[in-house]
């Protein structure tokens, strides 16, 4: 059973930047595409945003077109640890974050992803 665990979040102002970590135990989290999705304030958990993610091995990286240029996604297997480098943040981006693991490779659905973390709060002020 892969347990994740998501930290980093804060509030930081528009343009700010932030750091967001994921640490995995307990499974073959190292195997797994691990993702990053977003559910903003209202939103259903069905309609949890797609942020980015990347493959076991780190060959692949894939975000979604509102933060390409501006969040890069990385991975330390060694560490069994995600992290989500966000830059040039923005108000639209204020969210929920959660970490997510799936055994498909470059999985971009959240229902492709069978183990999520708690999620950790970014709110990004005018």
């Amino acid at each position: 059973q892969v347990q994740l665990r998501e930290s980093g979040g804060g509030l930081v102002q528009a343009g700010g930047s932030l750091r967001l970590s994921c640490g995995a135990s307990g499974g073959t989290s190292s195997t797994d595409t691990m993702g990053w999705f977003r559910q903003a304030s209202g939103k259903e958990r069905e309609a949890r945003e797609f942020v980015t993610a990347i493959t076991s091995d780190g060959t692949y990286a894939y975000s979604a077109d509102s933060v390409k240029g501006r969040f890069t996604i990385s991975r330390d297997n060694a560490k069994n640890t995600v992290y989500l480098q966000m830059k040039g943040l923005k108000p639209e981006d204020t969210a929920v974050y959660y970490c997510a693991a799936s055994s498909i490779f470059k999985a971009t659905r959240p229902y492709q992803f069978g183990y999520w973390g708690q999620g950790t709060q970014v709110t990004v002020s005018s």
